[in-house]
């Protein structure tokens, strides 16, 4: 009689206990074990519980190669869901193995789990794991499903396709609920929102990528006393201009932060509008000149009052200290209507100076892309409103630009990409699977919310952005076909910006470091596994997951220089490392700040109401405050800033895997090595911070979540 000791972890989580019969059968390369039931006195499986079991067997099964967890019905209780942990088997030679899980199961259904040795498929050559290996896959394939959202988008999940499946075919992952197609039906007003829900799509998600009870009640609890707090002083309906400025200040009184008040008292200095090219929310516009652009005709005489008697613009741009910002690709935007009025959209050209003390400071602007009489080119030297309202009309910019292209599409959408290839392409036991698995955690979710919410007709998108829905639309299609693989890679995007020598950049700084720290990580887990340009290139499963990424997430598109084969250990590490980097420390960089940087609306208005000034001398204080967004737009869309600012509870740091999918010595130690790393960065990011008159915390480990998940 051979006696395996079963130890069974359910997860702490609410709810996470089962009242089903669980039972086990061992599977090893000598024979299988009986269906043993698992239960013991009292409650089994209960949240957060640990329990011991003995399976006999009449002999020894040798090497495990599978276990399977069969969750059945339990006397007259209805079923429900077992959140597994994990399940550890001892064998009668004191062997150990580790059977990780870390999902929800639901139903009745069987669920076989390998160890937790990380194979790729050139590493398994048993028929009954190369077998496993490809149902598991194909169980997957048909619950996760692509979608075409709109023309020149990334792929995206079709939540649509959550329908019941036989509970035989389910592996992990895999549980669907059906959905009946509505079309836009359900996309409604409900109580208290000032926008159309898409209700239907938040309310059938699969269990294990949905938000856990806690993250979405944290979510609610941050959204409904800013939302009623507002709708009580009468804010989110209140059309019309702003009376004064210092009335913005009262929007936000109890959510006040120290950059939020630091912003209300430097807006409108050009210091600080320099500085937020560097540290703001969306760090990734400049690019250094060594000659202007022929649709910027600026001269040495227009700018040398600012440049001072010692230099010119000439010299400034040999020197590599004049930097642009253009916002082309706003140039054909559509433009929407809010509270029935029409909105305007510019496509300004930025021109920037580092001065000798190290300041970036803006030295022209031209609020279009072709120069003219009718396309002034605003200067510092201008009346006060003239200047401050060419300013503004680049912060609207960049607005638009930020929140559609650098935020939603480069994090969110194409993250989201990342997560599905990821389920579709590579099974539990796959060591790229184990890897970004934490970083793809709620990011389909937070998704689909988003689709809900924000891109739905009549959404969000729709009440408070100058563009709109179809607005964001053509963003997005349009800076995807122009995205390009240096533009996902931080150090290659850095030397292509020509941005190396700027001071006081910390986004750069900081970045770069957690770069390396990433890098050095993923190096040697990819070493570890994969030890030679052949294993990359038989790994099959690894080649489809690129295949996939190249044709959903890059449309194909050749010229964007996304690999669609990997050839060697080195290609995989460099794009594993951008995958983590964006789904982590690039998404807390361009998210975390919004309301720090946006609650003082004029700072990042949504929308101008009048359109770009033609003529100097025209701008007053009355003409700037019926320019900027009516008091309810304003509202709508610091609401939704604040929001997304505050992550959720349920965090995880970047580095931090509670989940042990690796299970052997060499990743786990990689796994120690990555999180001191990180956290020595956080030591030098906060002894910096003592220093500076406005910290930059933003990509400080501890404060960046594992993946898009906000």
């Amino acid at each position: 009689m051979a006696v395996y000791r079963v130890c069974v972890t359910t997860g702490p989580y609410l709810m996470a206990g089962t009242l089903d019969n669980i039972s086990v059968t061992l599977v090893g390369t000598c024979g299988q074990s009986p269906k043993q039931l698992l239960d013991r006195l009292g409650r089994d499986f209960a949240p957060g519980s640990v329990q011991k079991y003995k399976v006999c067997c009449s002999t020894e099964l040798g090497e495990l190669l599978l276990l399977r967890l069969h969750k059945e019905r339990y006397a007259f209780f209805p079923k429900d869901s077992w959140y597994c942990s994990c399940v550890r088997v001892t064998a009668p030679d004191g062997t150990c193995s580790h059977f990780p899980c870390y999902q929800w199961i639901e139903g009745y259904c069987t669920l076989e789990l390998r160890p937790g040795t990380a194979k790729t498929i050139c590493q398994d050559s048993l028929p009954l794991l190369l077998d496993h290996r490809t149902r598991e896959l194909q169980g997957r394939q048909d619950c996760y499903r692509w979608k075409v959202y709109a023309p020149g988008f990334p792929g995206i999940i079709d939540v649509s396709s959550f329908e019941e499946m036989e509970t035989d075919k389910k592996f992990a992952l895999t549980k669907m609920t059906p959905r009946v197609d509505q079309g836009d039906s359900g996309n409604r007003y409900l109580p208290g929102f000032p926008m159309k829900i898409d209700l239907p799509s938040l309310l059938h998600m699969e269990p294990n990528i949905r938000y856990s009870a806690t993250k979405t009640a944290s979510l609610l609890f941050n959204a409904i006393p800013a939302s009623l707090g507002m709708k009580l002083r009468g804010l989110l309906d209140r059309k019309g201009s702003w009376k004064k400025l210092d009335d913005i200040r009262n929007i936000f009184w109890c959510h006040k932060t120290v950059t939020s008040e630091y912003v209300t008292e430097h807006w409108c200095e050009d210091s600080f509008f320099g500085y937020q090219y560097l540290n703001g929310v969306n760090p990734v516009m400049l690019h250094c000149l060594s000659s202007l652009p022929s649709k910027l005709p600026v001269t040495n005489d227009m700018v040398a009052p600012l440049l001072g008697p010692n230099t010119c613009l000439q010299t400034e741009l040999e020197r590599g200290n004049i930097f642009l910002a253009d916002y082309w690709i706003l140039e054909e935007a559509p433009v929407h209507c809010l509270n029935g009025r029409p909105q305007y959209v510019a496509a300004p050209l930025c021109l920037l100076w580092l001065n000798p003390q190290g300041a970036l400071v803006p030295l022209a602007i031209q609020l279009s892309q072709t120069p003219g009489p009718a396309s002034p080119i605003f200067l510092p030297t201008d009346s006060y409103w003239d200047w401050l309202l060419a300013k503004t009309w680049v912060r609207n910019s960049e607005f638009l630009v930020h929140e559609n292209n650098t935020h939603f599409l480069c994090t969110h959408l194409l993250c989201e990409a990342f997560a599905m290839a990821t389920l579709r392409q590579l099974p539990l036991c796959h060591p790229v699977y184990k890897l970004l698995l934490p970083h793809t955690r709620y990011t389909l979710q937070v998704n689909t919310i988003a689709r809900a919410t924000l891109l739905n007709p009549e959404g969000l998108v729709d009440k408070v952005t100058s563009v709109g829905r179809q607005g964001l639309l053509y963003l997005i299609s349009t800076a995807l076909a122009h995205f390009t693989y240096t533009d996902f890679c931080l150090p290659d995007s850095v030397r292509a910006r020509g941005v190396q020598a700027i001071p006081n950049y910390h986004y750069r700084d900081d970045g770069l470091r957690i770069w390396a720290a990433i890098e050095s990580f993923v190096s040697e887990i990819v070493g570890y596994y994969y030890p030679s340009n052949t294993s990359v290139q038989q790994d099959s499963e690894l080649q489809a997951w690129v295949r996939e990424i190249f044709t959903h997430a890059f449309l194909r598109r050749e010229s964007s220089g996304f690999p669609h084969r990997l050839c060697t250990p080195g290609e995989l590490v460099k794009f594993l490392t951008a995958i983590i980097f964006n789904c982590s420390a690039q998404h807390a960089a361009v998210n975390s700040g919004q309301h720090d940087f946006g609650a003082w609306m004029p700072n990042t208005p949504s929308s101008m109401r009048q359109p770009p000034p033609q003529t100097k001398g025209t701008a007053t204080l009355k003409s700037y405050l019926d320019t900027l967004p009516e008091v309810n737009i304003t509202c709508n869309n610091l609401l939704l800033f604040w929001l997304v600012s505050q992550e959720p509870k349920d965090q995880r740091p970047l580095g931090t895997y509670p989940d042990e999918h690796f299970t052997e010595e060499a990743p786990r130690r990689s796994i120690t090595a990555f999180q001191n790393r990180l956290a020595q960065i956080s030591r030098e990011i906060q002894e910096r911070n003592k220093g500076l008159e406005l910290p930059y915390a933003y990509l400080d480990p501890p404060l960046i979540e594992n993946s898009v998940s906000i």
